[in-house]
């Protein structure tokens, strides 16, 4: 079993300091209400911590073949 987090953009980047908009491009958000499904690591969950107020985020078990 493998954990992965489907992350979804829930509001827009306009007006956001340019470091947000970094990580958001960092993680594979571009629009508004798209999804990207990451492995759930540390280090992708430090980068939805800085942008916690603009994602949303579900956690996944999914088994490996």
């Amino acid at each position: 079993m493998r954990n992965m987090l489907k992350i979804t953009l829930v509001k827009s980047m306009i007006g956001r300091p340019g470091k947000q908009r970094q990580v958001l491009y960092g993680l594979g958000l571009r629009k508004l209400n798209r999804a990207v499904y990451l492995k759930d690591v540390a280090e992708i969950r430090g980068m939805i911590k800085k942008v916690a107020h603009l994602v949303s985020v579900e956690e996944y078990e999914v088994e490996e073949t």
